[in-house]
């Protein structure tokens, strides 16, 4: 059987035209969408990828799925009935399942998605707010990987959680770490990683090696054999999601 492989998140994927939304959900502008599923887990609800639109304004409805979004172009405006979240291109923010919300977008919008359709129903910890991830956010230290898959001194880390789903399988947030080697392992989640500071080194162990860098997005399937190697100081935006089933 083939494993999966690392895929490169490209803000020039090319996109195939969705259905529309329903004129019920829309109050003005484009109905139309473009997109491209880059990765899916139809069992665990889970799909990555790319997506655009034009300038829209929704009717107010409970958000109906976890979703964490980068920005590539425009801006988002997400109104809520007790505040309102404006992010703009190079940006990153999630909106979560149940979350009493308007979205709004003055121009054309490109996006990065990571959506997880939960339909555990579980609901996720209110107060719920559209959150917007801060690259600069404090983090607070974290247990680096074990000695024993490494090929380097055991390196320093941090993270900082922003949203952890009801199921508690869907993880994102903000970590760092010193440089470190990591031996070949088969990856044992999936993860999106938005690369902050740094660079990155990851080895299938079979003649294909890619080198990330900052600005860089790119989704690390479950069960995708790789090695890690980062030279020096690493920051990333993480979406993990760690399967309980």
């Amino acid at each position: 059987m083939t494993k999966p492989a690392i895929i490169p998140f490209d803000p020039a994927t090319p996109m195939e035209p969705w259905d529309d939304f329903a004129e019920a959900d829309v109050v003005s502008g484009s109905r139309k969408q473009n997109g491209r599923v880059l990765f899916e887990d139809k069992a665990r609800g889970l799909s990555a990828g790319i997506w655009e639109q034009g300038a829209n304004e929704s009717r107010w409805m409970d958000y109906p799925v976890n979703e964490f979004m980068t920005v590539l172009e425009g801006e988002i405006v997400i109104v809520e009935e007790d505040r309102t979240l404006s992010v703009k291109a190079g940006e990153s923010f999630i909106i979560p399942k149940g979350l009493r919300c308007r979205w709004t977008q003055p121009s054309h919008v490109k996006k990065f998605f990571v959506i997880h359709e939960d339909a555990s129903g579980l609901a996720n910890k209110g107060p719920l707010h559209a959150m917007k991830i801060d690259p600069k956010v404090t983090l607070a230290p974290s247990t680096p990987p074990a000695a024993a898959m490494l090929l380097s001194p055991v390196p320093t880390q941090h993270g900082h959680d922003y949203f952890t789903d009801a199921t508690g399988q869907l993880n994102i947030g903000v970590w760092d770490t010193t440089g470190y080697t990591r031996k070949l392992i088969d990856f044992p989640r999936h993860e999106l990683m938005h690369l902050l500071e740094g660079s990155v080194i990851m080895d299938d162990g079979a003649g294909t090696v890619q080198t990330f860098k900052a600005g860089d997005t790119f989704f690390v399937p479950m069960g995708t054999p790789n090695s890690w190697k980062s030279e020096d100081y690493l920051r990333k935006i993480f979406v993990i999601f760690q399967s309980k089933a």
